[in-house]
């Protein structure tokens, strides 16, 4: 367990960062959002739920050093706290990724309420304020877990010729969960990731997917970037080795972006939850008089 950690236990806000296709800045996206996050103040946990594990070692943490990783938890193994690995960013956290996990889509089909295991596992109270899911680059059992597992979706998108019609298979993925297993499940934002602004078809989708998606598309964008590149070769994240660099920049300020959206979303909720108390007493006092 970390020692920033510290903070009074409750459920923490999970957020998955999802998208079946790969290269799009998935891990990059997740790493440097949880980054940002941690430096204006946030605990953040990190689950790295790819077996690739590039989430891991883009953090620094080495294979051989690793006890427990995020297969252990999703089979029930070992509880989460024990999984927990301290990362050279203070306030963030992580749970590593195992080479099992490409064989858990097998083993999870035998498994009793398969799509709950990490819900099970991650919904509990923590010492974080947020958990952020790093999701495999394919729409399987283990992506399914962490959709229902999280309370919103984060969506990286390239700006590329495909963009489009590979985020309709997300969303209509995100729609059937949400109808069959986790009914709160939307999409907090989607990023526009390796933006160039040197070319027409960046514009182009991204004018596409703002027609959209509208106000679920954040304003900022993440430009394509040496230094972003370099990053994970080094076990930090973009913005801890080059925090002037445009990428690590973007990122700053795409963690302030969601954030700021964070505290909208938490007074909607809290206004909606004390009108449904407010009905329900004036249901209970027409029903006494009656």
């Amino acid at each position: 367990m970390t020692e920033q950690a510290v903070s009074t236990p409750k459920i923490p806000r999970i957020m998955a960062v999802a998208n079946q296709k790969g290269g799009v800045g998935k891990t990059t996206t997740a790493v440097n959002l949880a980054t940002a996050m941690c430096a204006v103040g946030k605990t953040v946990l990190l689950v790295d739920l790819d077996s690739q594990g590039n989430a891991s070692t883009g953090l620094g943490i080495k294979r051989v050093d690793i006890r427990h990783s995020s297969y252990d938890v999703l089979f029930g193994e070992v509880a989460v706290e024990d999984a927990i690995m301290q990362t050279k960013v203070p306030n963030l956290s992580i749970v590593p990724s195992s080479i099992h996990l490409s064989g858990a889509e097998i083993e999870l089909v035998d498994v009793e309420r398969r799509e709950y295991c990490l819900r099970d596992a991650l919904r509990q109270p923590l010492p974080f304020d947020y958990i952020i899911i790093d999701c495999a680059p394919s729409l399987s059992l283990l992506t399914l877990n962490a959709l229902v597992a999280t309370d919103t979706v984060v969506v990286p998108l390239q700006c590329e010729f495909y963009a489009l019609e590979g985020l309709s298979h997300l969303v209509k993925t995100i729609e059937r969960v949400r109808k069959a297993f986790n009914p709160t499940l939307d999409i907090h934002g989607v990023v526009l990731t390796m933006y160039d602004r040197r070319n027409n078809l960046s514009s182009m989708v991204e004018n596409d997917v703002r027609e959209f998606f509208g106000d679920k598309v954040y304003r900022t964008v993440i430009p394509r970037n040496v230094r972003v590149s370099e990053a994970p070769s080094f076990g930090l994240p973009a913005i801890v080795y080059d925090m002037k660099s445009p990428g690590a920049t973007a990122y700053i300020h795409l963690a302030s972006e969601v954030l700021k959206r964070e505290r909208t979303l938490m007074r909607e909720a809290a206004a909606n939850e004390q009108q449904l108390i407010e009905n329900k007493s004036q249901n209970t006092e027409v029903k006494g008089a009656a």
